[in-house]
């Protein structure tokens, strides 16, 4: 829904950049078999609209490896007992693929039912959950006011006036924050105690996890899993479905981080939010796009043009609508994260451009 393209960019730190919701609204709990013993799990957005992430349990003849615990607590609470339906195994792996609390906050849930539990990230993604993330579950019930502020004052954040549909999902927003403060009341975000750097294998018994990082793009420290035997690859935030979160990043390496990521030999992809993926077309697509971009923005940059100048500049020369229309089709809500998500990029591409 709307809020979710208005409500959800809320962190930026010299450290880290936009935290962000999925692009269309997700109200159900849905699983999809995606081989014997491998499950992809959909959560329902949190009361107020935050996103949740998707969950891959892989289960082996050994053990259990999870992928992304979620955000709610109660949701986490849900995918344990699953998953002790479908095992009497224990989960032994956890895997963050990046920091994003949406990704990570159901840690401690995870180790409550499995002491044992090893839970894993790369070393850059473990440096800011620890140092970003307890200070951002602190400051969420604060969100209360900046949503009255905006209501109170009739503009959204970049000023503009809000019109009576921003203004109903600032209202559904506010309304639906109390039953999440009260989850994050007890919350903890456990940070990953288990670091690698660039790749790290693991055997749950008949069935071999492949943990990789490849490049940054959404994060500093995105981290894929790869499954060779079943050729399915879990993605994290690096590709998001329907409308890609390119909302800051580091769009120059992201180029190469996906063309790697298309490398894989994979015939199901699952995305950090959205539908399970059959092939790898929609990665395809966003190569082409942060080219266009990029090689966009690098000719402003050496025409001498200002950020601000590329932004009203640059739409117009690489045709941003007919890019909206492959990401987001005639669906109006993705649309309208599309425009904001093309202008994140926009602005990440400039600045990471201009500091070479």
């Amino acid at each position: 829904m709307r809020r979710r393209l208005t409500l959800f960019i809320l962190f930026v730190t010299s450290a880290t950049t936009f935290l962000l919701s999925d692009s269309s609204t997700w109200k159900d709990r849905t699983i999809t078999k995606l081989a014997e013993g491998i499950f992809e799990i959909r959560h329902p957005d949190a009361p107020d609209g935050f996103p949740q992430s998707n969950t891959t349990v892989i289960i082996g003849d050994k053990t259990v490896f999870v992928v992304d615990s979620c955000l709610l607590p109660s949701t986490t609470r849900a995918d344990v007992e699953q998953i002790r339906k479908w095992t009497n195994k224990p989960v032994t792996y956890l895997l963050n693929t990046h920091w994003h609390f949406d990704h990570t906050l159901g840690n401690s849930v995870y180790a409550a039912a499995f002491p044992d539990i090893q839970i894993i990230a790369q070393i850059q993604t473990q440096k800011t959950i620890a140092d970003f993330n307890p200070g951002a579950v602190t400051r969420y019930p604060s969100r209360a006011q900046r949503f009255r502020k905006v209501l109170d004052s009739g503009k959204d954040p970049d000023g503009q006036p809000l019109t009576p549909g921003a203004r109903k999902d600032y209202e559904e927003a506010l309304s639906g924050l109390g039953p999440v403060v009260a989850e994050f009341k007890d919350a903890v975000q456990l940070v990953p105690n288990v670091a690698f750097d660039r790749e790290l294998n693991i055997d749950l018994g008949k069935r071999l996890v492949q943990i990789r990082f490849i490049g940054r793009g959404n994060t500093a420290g995105d981290t894929i899993v790869y499954l060779p035997k079943e050729r399915i690859l879990i993605t994290g935030d690096l590709v998001d479905h329907p409308v890609p979160y390119f909302f800051g990043g580091f769009p120059v390496d992201q180029v190469g981080t996906l063309q790697a990521l298309a490398q894989f030999d994979a015939q199901e992809i699952v995305p950090g939010h959205g539908d399970v993926l059959h092939d790898k077309s929609y990665i395809a697509q966003m190569i082409s796009f942060l080219q266009v971009v990029n090689t966009g923005v690098e000719k402003e940059i050496n025409n001498g043009k200002t950020l601000e100048e590329t932004q009203e500049e640059l739409p117009k020369q690489i045709d941003s609508k007919a890019w909206r229309d492959k990401f987001a089709g005639n669906v109006a809500e993705d649309q309208s994260f599309f425009d904001q998500s093309f202008a994140g990029l926009v602005k990440a591409s400039y600045n990471q451009i201009k500091a070479r």
